[in-house]
Order: C-alpha cells, then structure tokens, then sequence
C-alpha cells in the first residue's frame, strides 16, 4: 500500500515508476541529481551545494511552477525499491513559447529506459489533464541519450536557440500532443 501524503501529490504511474511533485523532503536526492557530473556537464550548476541550497530550488523551482503553471519538474520514483530514480516534467520557461519537456536521472538508474517511460507518462499527463497540445524540448548539443529519447518521444529537430542572450546555444526539439499517444 502507498503511502497517503505520496498519492496526494501523484501525477502519474506507470508498471516500473511512480511520479510524483517534488517536495521540501526530497532535498537530499535532490542535491545528489544536481551535482552529478552529467547534469553539470549537460544541463547546468544551479549552485546547489547543501541541503538547504537543495530545499530552496525545490521550493523556488519546481514547487512554484506547480503554484503558477500547475506543472514542473516531479520525483521519479522506482516502484520496486522506493528509490528516488530522477526528475520529470513540464516547465514554462519565458524564452519559449511552448511548455518544456525536462528530464534527468542519476547514473544508476540510466540505460533502463526509466527516462522514456516516465517521458511518456509526463506527456500524457501534460495533453490529457493540463490540455498542452506541443511540447519542446532544449538539449545541449553533444547529449546523444537525450537526442535519441527525443527522437522516441516523436520530437524533431527545430533549430538552435538561447534561453537568454548570453546563454550558450542549445539544441530546440517539438512534438505535437494533439491526439498524444497515438501508440
């Protein structure tokens, strides 16, 4: 049985995972995910570096967006185990027009294909309970796993853009929703 403060914030489940919206309590996975070295390297330092640090972005981040969009990055959790897995999730980010897909995991949880599955389960989410009909995804060019779960997710290369003018360029992605999944 689940836990009853868990279902409360549940967005979606699949066979393998439980995502659910982050909370002040997950900090401590939270600043592991955002020091991996892979993060660092393809998504970006957002200067977490303590457990306080950790809950500030939790709360100044994704649980924001959940007050403002109803949408943000959520936990992904392995059902089997409990284990925090990675993140997930649907950001509005100002230098974009369309809802960002956003996604992340640690080292052991990667080549499972938790990220396509949990990817799967934030879209349908995203089309049937908040109506977002596209989605677009940013990639830092080199990240080939992230390219080639886009390209499964049915997301196509745009073009390059910035997410501010002195940002470095990043790869941009789309995918329509309307009628998602057609599978």
């Amino acid at each position: 049985m689940s836990d009853p403060a868990e279902d409360a914030t549940l967005i979606a489940e699949t066979e393998r995972l439980r995502i659910r919206r982050l909370a002040a309590a997950d900090a401590p996975f939270i600043l592991t995910l955002l020091n991996d070295p892979d993060f660092l390297r393809f998504i970006g330092d957002r200067g977490v570096r303590t457990l306080d640090d950790a809950a500030r972005y939790i709360e100044n981040g994704p649980v924001a967006s959940y007050r403002e969009h109803g949408v943000g990055l959520c936990l992904v959790v392995e059902r089997a185990t409990g284990a925090p897995a990675g993140i997930a999730g649907v950001l509005r980010r100002p230098a974009l027009d369309d809802a960002d897909l956003g996604f992340a995991f640690l080292p052991d949880f990667r080549g499972r294909g938790y990220a396509l599955e949990a990817a799967e389960a934030v879209m349908r989410h995203a089309a049937s309970d908040h109506g977002i009909e596209r989605l677009v995804a940013i990639v830092s060019p080199g990240n080939e796993s992230s390219t080639r779960l886009l390209a499964k997710l049915g997301f196509r290369f745009e073009g390059l853009v910035r997410l501010s003018e002195d940002a470095k360029e990043l790869e941009l992605y789309g995918a329509d929703l309307t009628g998602w999944p057609a599978r």
